[in-house]
């Protein structure tokens, strides 16, 4: 009887723990989005201890039951995410919640972390599943928070880095919340082994090969065991940094939008800028814009040298997939396309009139024309058309000296991305013609040439 009493006894105060740990979620939930209750709900759902104990909270709550789904990321990168993804399948019908499983792939830049490339991926998708004012609900708790923060830090961010992980923030066509933020992972740890939960042990979480794990298992465990408080504290410096850096984008959105033409910035307006208020617009016009922020050296080159450049110069700086232009006075955004390839190949343009490149650089013409610059009688039997090295030269008008195409491409204020597509045609070490803008003189019409042509370059997408 004893025993049974005791047992009695344990069972109760679980259940106790259990129901103030759901309440405190609900809490988190409610103080997070006082209007959760009118609103959808999508938990970002890994099948991980974070992500199942939030989504089981959720069910349990039976007014957000009805307006609950999930999402599975399957980046398709381990050899166990067809399980993991079965998994979660189970797990969220036990629970009786709407699961959409997304596959994806992960395009990883040069020069970026596995880690990276794969977060950026699982948020692009998210974000296009999102439904108009949905929330979704992602399952990061203080432990999470202060490893960010920690290396952050250790990357020589700035505010935006030291502020971390907002509870709240705009996402996609809804918002993103983080209701756990309030909770470490031994709490998340405890409810889940009461609730004799079940989730997927990532095996790549113990490879100390990855940043995060290294700091998790090698450093913070000295941190706690000296500083305990260290995730309530590094939680209190985020909630700080993240204010100031509210602050200096209030600052940065004045000053981008007094240099704003349209969706670029008027670099007149901005050299009178100090170098630090210069930094800020930039940073908050790159972010506005949904592009990743430039490492500091890329940032510093973009507030010093780019904008202090001659109009004629078309300097830029890429970083990732981004490009900053500037044209003129103007300083623009575009993504980077994917990188072109095009074997040198052999044209017989006297018998055939049109070639087809490589996809994503067009297509080539010669078309006959009474007023053409080409002295058809002129061009040899056929072309080698390849893309630019370096160092080309030719002689763009009759009598003229020679000039190298980069200095051509600069005067007229070619863009790089167009530059890199232009497609040369050359007769053994001669180069006869850049794309449409070009000719050398060597076969260049004079007045009394009887057949005339002109080359027209039909741009690929």
């Amino acid at each position: 009887m004893q025993r049974s009493g005791a047992s009695a006894q344990r069972a109760a105060r679980s259940a106790r723990h259990a129901g103030t740990f759901e309440k405190r979620v609900a809490a988190s939930l409610a103080a997070m989005l006082p209007d959760h209750r009118r609103l959808s709900l999508c938990v970002a759902f890994s099948g991980g201890l974070d992500s199942t104990v939030l989504l089981t909270v959720l069910a349990r709550l039976g007014g957000a039951r009805r307006r609950l789904r999930a999402v599975h990321i399957d980046h398709r990168l381990h050899p166990s995410s067809g399980a993991w993804a079965a998994h979660c399948r189970a797990s969220a019908g036990r629970l009786r919640v709407p699961l959409v499983v997304l596959e994806i792939d992960v395009d990883r830049p040069a020069g970026s972390s596995p880690e990276a490339a794969a977060r950026e991926a699982r948020y692009r998708a998210l974000e296009r599943e999102l439904g108009p004012c949905e929330v979704l609900l992602t399952a990061q708790h203080a432990d999470d928070q202060l490893e960010t923060v920690l290396l952050q830090v250790l990357r020589g961010s700035g505010l935006p880095g030291l502020a971390a992980m907002p509870s709240v923030a705009a996402f996609g066509r809804g918002r993103l919340a983080r209701p756990l933020l309030g909770f470490d992972r031994g709490e998340l740890e405890a409810w889940a082994r009461r609730r004799r939960l079940e989730w997927i042990e990532d095996d790549t979480n113990a490879d100390e090969g990855f940043d995060r794990n290294y700091l998790r298992h090698r450093i913070l465990p000295l941190v706690r065991a000296r500083w305990p408080a260290a995730s309530r504290a590094v939680a209190r410096t985020a909630r700080h940094a993240a204010e100031a850096q509210r602050l200096l984008d209030l600052v940065g959105r004045a000053d981008a939008e007094r240099a704003a033409v349209g969706a670029a910035l008027c670099t007149q307006r901005l050299r009178p800028l100090t170098p630090e208020r210069r930094r800020n617009a930039l940073r908050y016009w790159i972010a506005r814009a949904g592009a990743a922020p430039p490492d500091t050296r890329r940032l510093d080159e973009l507030a010093g040298p780019v904008l202090e450049a001659r109009c004629d110069a078309c300097p830029e700086v890429s970083w990732g997939r981004t490009i900053a232009r500037r044209q003129g006075d103007l300083l623009s955004l575009t993504r980077a396309r994917s990188p072109l390839l095009l074997e040198p190949v052999s044209w017989a343009l006297r018998t055939a009139p049109a070639i087809e490149l490589a996809p994503g650089l067009g297509r080539l013409e010669l078309v006959p024309d009474a007023h053409g610059p080409i002295d058809i009688d002129a061009l040899p039997e056929s072309v080698m058309v390849r893309l630019r090295s370096g160092g080309e030269r030719l002689r763009p008008r009759r009598g003229g000296p020679s000039r190298t195409l980069k200095a051509l491409l600069q005067q007229a204020r070619i863009a790089s991305e167009e530059r890199k597509r232009l497609p040369l045609l050359w007769a053994g070490e001669r180069l006869l013609a850049a794309g449409d803008l070009w000719v050398d003189a060597q076969i260049q019409a004079a007045g009394d040439a009887p057949r005339r042509a002109r080359l027209r370059w039909t741009r690929g997408e």
